[in-house]
């Protein structure tokens, strides 16, 4: 956990939320959600309320915004191996632990500072419940599987409730059992959610009426029909998202459906509704308009269960193999990934060779930044090849699941390595010198705005403070309106010129892709 802290938060959504955060401790406001101190309905507060917690106790930064996730990871994996262990034994368990660290996506996001892990915990935990309750009819299960959700929800709105319900439809649809929709114990369930909820959804109503939730309601709308800020993508994006994404065990569920049944009946019965889970991620993420990376990143549950049950039968059975194009899709995406890493510390020690090439200004400016990466870093590529290698060269009595959970060893290694030391190194091209700009406004009694291109970097990076924000209608007064305080502006190179001509702004200075520019109260 102590690399948390050792590179700048992300736009925009890292930065995003972490700031909502750290505006609720200014304002001392728990209640509403903002950014740049106007009302930000897009989010319910819950996950902003943890990384408040960490603040509080840690300080506003990096660190403590990325904490809680770090926690989400630890409960996610003592979860998913107490529930593979009781499914089938410690070692599915374990194996299911290996392909959620050893997969790429999965592994990176408890490293995050996003709303999704957590998201994701609570839509597992109340499926858990629900699947448990189909067979067992119990009231404590109802308890639970309401509180879940309705943690869901608080976390991140009604999808909280709409992927789960979706599932058990497809689950009674499939298996016919609707009689478990009239128990008495399904009030009991809407009880709970309703109230959990109402922690949040409720207060807010009672103290603000109905207009923030016809903001929340709409913005929802407007992810389902609209590509929402330049968001789109075909049809198919999730499902390369995933398949990438959540390499090497993605490419398990290419095996023969023989190979992926549990060994036992819990386990074939969990399988039934990992299924279904990947099923609807998979429809209702592609129909859904605006495609995000994370938007389906509640299929690592699913991916990684039915991988994990793979791995367990290749295991057991030393006779059965990784069908031929399995083979090939780990070369044909294993060995670019492998000499990705490889070749990057080569290609950016000789930017110059082909930097120049590249049509975007703003992208070539940002490479020309200043950032040392160390020739034997090459090292982790040629590692990621050999592992893969193993599993195409088999050692003396090594089956091929041995193999491939050797292979899911190194890569959780590798990928830990890599996190700690290429993630920097790329944050210092993409927007370093941005944030260190930001930095040394804070303490200052100064306005700070970007200018065409929207980002979220200068309300956290400043520490902005109520008495320095101005409403979005009134914002272009900073240009060319009388101001009391510096105002300063942050743009991208190639729009500098349009600013500079038309508005009294100096120009300070540029650096690796950014302009950088100040007004005075006078000018």
């Amino acid at each position: 956990m102590h690399s948390l802290g050792k590179v700048h938060l992300f736009d925009w959504d890292e930065i995003n939320f972490a700031e909502s955060a750290r505006e609720m401790l200014v304002t001392e406001n728990y209640a509403r959600v903002q950014i740049d101190y106007q009302p930000f309905w897009e989010k319910p507060p819950l996950f902003f309320w943890m990384q408040a917690a960490a603040m509080n106790i840690f300080g506003v930064g990096e660190y403590a915004a990325r904490l809680p996730n770090a926690i989400c990871g630890v409960l996610t994996l003592l979860l998913i191996f107490y529930v593979g262990k009781r499914l089938d034994s410690v070692y599915l368990g374990g194996i299911w632990v290996l392909c959620y660290t050893g997969a790429f996506l999965p592994h990176f996001y408890f490293k995050s500072g996003i709303i999704d892990p957590f998201f994701n915990f609570f839509m597992f935990a109340s499926l858990l419940c629900f699947a448990l309750y189909f067979r067992q009819a119990r009231l404590h299960l109802a308890i639970a599987a309401g509180l879940f959700t309705g943690l869901a929800v608080l976390t991140k709105g009604p999808v909280g409730l709409l992927v789960p319900a979706l599932v058990v439809f497809l689950y009674v649809l499939y298996k016919k059992e609707w009689k478990k929709l009239l128990s008495w114990h399904v009030p009991v369930f809407l009880f709970l959610l309703i109230a959990v909820s109402f922690l949040w959804y409720g207060v807010e109503l009672m103290q603000n009426g109905f207009w923030f939730f016809e903001a929340f309601i709409s913005y929802q709308l407007r992810l389902l029909s609209t590509e929402d800020s330049g968001h789109g993508a075909p049809f198919y994006y999730h499902f390369l998202v995933l398949l990438m994404g959540c390499f090497p065990v993605s490419l398990l569920l290419f095996q023969p459906k023989a190979q992926q049944y549990g060994r036992t009946e819990d386990a074939r019965y969990f399988q039934l509704w990992m299924w279904l889970l990947l099923i609807v991620i998979l429809l209702v993420f592609s129909l859904v308009k605006t495609k995000i990376v994370h938007y389906s990143s509640f299929a690592y549950f699913p991916i990684t269960f039915l991988a994990a049950i793979v791995l367990r039968n290749l295991w057991a059975n030393p006779a059965w193999k990784l069908k031929w194009w399995v083979k090939i899709l780990l070369l044909l995406l294993g060995i670019p990934i492998g000499l990705s890493f490889a070749l990057l510390p080569l290609a950016a020690q000789h930017h110059s060779l082909w930097v120049p090439h590249i049509n975007d200004s703003f992208a070539a400016a940002n490479l020309q930044a200043e950032v040392y990466w160390p020739f034997w870093w090459i090292i982790f590529g040629l590692f990621f090849l050999l592992a893969l290698a193993v599993i195409f060269v088999p050692p003396v009595r090594r089956n091929v699941g041995q193999r491939f959970v050797f292979f899911l060893i190194i890569n959780t290694l590798i990928i830990q390595a890599l996190m700690t030391l290429y993630v920097p190194k790329i944050e210092g091209y993409s927007q370093r010198a941005a944030i260190e700009f930001y930095k040394t406004l804070q303490g200052k009694d100064v306005y700070v705005e970007v200018l065409g291109y929207k980002s979220y970097a200068h309300l956290f990076y400043s520490r902005k403070l109520p008495e320095q924000s101005v409403p979005p209608d009134e914002r272009h007064s900073l240009l060319q309106g009388r101001i009391d305080k510096p105002a300063y502006f942050v743009t991208k190179t190639g729009k500098e010129e349009k600013y500079l001509k038309k508005y009294p702004l100096k120009l300070l200075y540029e650096k690796n892709g950014f302009v950088f520019m100040k007004r005075l109260p006078l000018d």
